[in-house]
């Protein structure tokens, strides 16, 4: 029993669900994402509800029953609202523009540090602290707010560093001194 797999997934207006093979097509207001799925699965819209089934109980069907639901229904949200990564960059000094499509990173290097948009996701700088990726793909969307938070990670010690606006980070305490 798969409590993921088995939830049915509502589509929302202006969206519709196209199943042709083992691809299945999704279009919104936002743009169109495609998914493959394994043989083992099937995939049913009825009524503005997406459903997905399963052939046979072995373990690796199951896993990939919840998975396969999970991505169909990240794929919905993201035609139909998008996604977004909030980044924040705290640090002397440190800010981040953009330079057309690109995002140029000044974060304690000598040199700037220019990242170039993924096809599908783009990038806003509100202001010179804060950076939001967005994005219909959800992966995609989370990998680049990732690789940008890697070029300068927050460090533990003063808290300098990229990180996402939701994050904590944990702060150590510097060198004691010595008492003698």
């Amino acid at each position: 029993m798969s409590r993921i797999g088995n939830a049915p997934i509502e589509l929302p207006g202006g969206v519709e669900v196209k199943v042709a093979g083992d691809a299945v097509e999704v279009k919104g207001p936002k743009g169109s994402l495609t998914q493959s799925i394994d043989a083992r699965l099937s995939v049913s819209v009825d009524d503005g509800v997406v459903t997905v089934a399963r052939e046979d109980d072995e373990r690796q069907t199951r896993a990939l029953h919840g998975l396969t639901r999970a991505l169909l229904a990240n794929m919905v949200t993201g035609v139909s609202d998008g996604y977004s990564k909030e980044l924040s960059i705290v640090g002397v000094g440190y800010r981040a523009a953009l330079k057309g499509s690109a995002l140029e990173l000044q974060v304690g290097y000598s040199h700037p540090v220019n990242i170039d948009a993924v096809d599908g996701v783009t990038f806003e700088v509100p202001e010179p602290t804060r950076i939001i990726v967005g994005g219909i793909d959800k992966q995609k969307v989370g990998q680049v707010a990732a690789d940008i938070r890697a070029v300068r990670p927050p460090e533990p010690y003063k808290g300098k560093g990229i990180r996402y606006v939701d994050e904590y980070v944990r702060r150590k305490a510097g060198k004691a001194g010595v008492t003698a």
